[in-house]
């Protein structure tokens, strides 16, 4: 056999290789950084040029004639409302599946259900929009006449119900779908985190499967869960094709099973081809609100993680 004779000048030269492999690595991954940056400033900032002629308009002369405020408003509203049903709905479904992937199923088994739900997140948004309208929509239409007839004493469900089942309900539950791989895969992967001492130690002193769960999976994983549905949060916030074609938009109402209600996104997506002009701005400014509300649920999700690092796995 022989032998690689290793001399100072070739640990020399491995040095110096690694060195600038690092520096060449640390430098791109700075310029990416810088980029990002740049990109989120440069869209904040033609957001806010775009929008200026709106907060200086006579109020007459926006949408309802009442001011830039009474026109994004309701949409706002509508854009929480759909989100908050979808994490409402989306939540403990992702959190339930990704237990049965991490701590229940079979190896072979927990593999291929979490290639399946992740597949879940390459599906177009319009194919979802499109699902929505023609199947699940109509089949919704006899629940919601169900919901007004027996339960219209209750605000959410006040009828009368849409015949066509595209309500802000039928919105929130294709949304609940959309956001499910995100809630799911974030989940799962803080739930495999656990360390195995604090399982095995659970188990050790006698506690059922559930109750190994409940004393170290789900308190150790809790910051991971909450910044999982907050990031869920903000892709339901911003989701426009599906809501377009799902929602018959119209004015604010809080029943979920009538015809009513509309998002900031939706919004932007039905109106922006024909628009010019002040309606325009009117809609890059109700673009900019989406945008702050965004940033702000990511911001948060992202301190949580900070706040909590040593606890979740995140480090």
């Amino acid at each position: 056999m022989s032998t690689k004779t290793v001399s100072p000048n070739t640990l020399r030269r491995d040095g110096d290789s690694g060195q600038s492999g690092d520096k060449i690595f640390s430098t791109a991954s700075l310029l990416a950084g810088c980029l990002i940056l740049a990109v989120l400033f440069s869209v904040a900032i033609f957001l806010l040029v775009q929008a200026f002629p709106t907060f200086v308009a006579d109020p007459a002369d926006i949408s309802g004639g009442n001011g830039f405020g009474s026109y994004i408003w309701p949409i706002v509203i509508g854009t929480v409302i759909a989100a908050t049903i979808a994490l409402i709905i989306a939540t403990p479904v992702g959190i339930g599946v990704a237990l049965f992937i991490s701590h229940y199923a079979p190896r072979r088994l927990a593999q291929g259900f979490g290639y399946l739900i992740d597949l879940l997140a390459a599906i177009p948004s319009v194919v979802y929009g499109a699902w929505g309208y023609a199947v699940l929509a109509p089949q919704l239409a006899l629940a919601y006449d169900w919901l007004a007839t027996n339960l219209g004493w209750i605000p959410i469900f006040e009828g009368p119900a849409s015949n066509t089942g595209r309500t802000m309900l039928t919105a929130g539950i294709v949304l609940a779908v959309m956001v499910l791989p995100i809630i799911t895969s974030l989940s799962r992967e803080i739930f495999l985190q656990t360390p195995k001492l604090h399982e095995e130690a659970s188990l050790a002193l006698g506690a059922t499967r559930w109750e190994m769960i409940k004393m170290a999976v789900l308190p150790f994983a809790r910051p991971g869960i909450i910044s999982a549905a907050m990031l869920g949060l903000g892709r339901a916030l911003g989701e426009t094709m599906a809501v377009a074609l799902v929602l018959s938009g119209g004015a604010l109402t809080a029943s979920l099973i009538q015809t009513g209600n509309q998002t900031i996104a939706a919004e932007i997506a039905l109106n922006f081809p024909e628009a010019f002009g002040l309606r325009l701005s009117e809609l890059i400014a109700a673009g900019l609100v989406l945008f702050v509300i965004t940033l702000a649920v990511n911001m948060i999700a992202r301190w949580i993680i900070s706040r909590h690092k040593e606890f979740s796995g995140a480090n």
